[in-house]
């Protein structure tokens, strides 16, 4: 044999020997071409999704991360709750029913419909009703917010309207009730006495399941002729 390595491919092999067992001819071996098969293209499929998933992940860790900045919004807010100063952290798309039910612990806004028809998360927002599942956070940083929670007095003493919802037997499964005083206490903010179709009108926002309007109607009535009375 040769001493030219049979597994090293040549430029240009030499002729054959004439003599008898002796041979100059090199092997040269063909280069080895990939095998396309099912298996190997979807495990290559799976690499490529799991470096594109890792990316996901590792990506953030490369840069330095800004936690009060989310899509050039800032994020940590200061909010005026119930006459106190709040401050949390609210995403650019965070609905004020969110925030305070889920950040700031006021359960007693209720969401019902989640789409501002049913009336249970109102709140009173500068002196007026708003639907607090289609209000966003963002939007009311500098407003004066009022929830259910912030109509008790410091004594703990009911809201007249409270009261005279208890003392009408307003409310039956009592979830639409947040929603019904908060629009009762706007109603006699604004129209201290109003008449029932009045009263009616203004109530027309919250929807009751149990059907129990003429109850809270009643309730109104009676608060806004206790408030007369003093």
């Amino acid at each position: 044999m040769s001493d030219t390595d049979a597994f090293e491919p040549v430029q240009a092999a030499s002729a054959p020997s004439s003599a008898v067992g002796h041979s100059d001819t090199a092997v040269i071996m063909p280069e080895a071409k990939p095998e396309w098969s099912r298996r190997n293209f979807i495990k290559g499929v799976i690499a490529s999704g799991v470096t594109v998933s890792g990316a996901v992940y590792l990506g953030p860790a490369l840069t330095r991360p800004n936690l009060l900045l989310a899509q050039g919004v800032e994020r940590l807010l200061t909010l005026n709750v119930n006459g106190q100063t709040r401050r949390v952290d609210v995403l650019p798309g965070e609905t004020l029913a969110m925030t305070l039910r889920y950040k700031l612990g006021l359960t007693g806004t209720k969401l019902g419909c989640d789409r501002g028809e049913c009336g249970a998360c109102t709140v009173i927002i500068s002196g007026t009703t708003h639907y607090s599942c289609s209000t966003l956070t963002h939007r009311v940083r500098d407003r004066e917010i009022t929830t259910v929670e912030g109509l008790e007095s410091p004594d703990g003493k009911l809201h007249p309207v409270q009261q005279a919802f208890i003392d009408e037997l307003s409310p039956q499964c009592g979830f639409c009730t947040p929603g019904q005083v908060m629009s009762a206490v706007a109603l006699l903010e604004a129209n201290p006495n109003p008449t029932r179709s009045e009263a009616r009108i203004a109530m027309s926002g919250n929807l009751c399941r149990c059907g129990a309007y003429d109850h809270y109607l009643n309730g109104v009535m009676r608060a806004a002729a206790e408030s007369q009375t003093g």
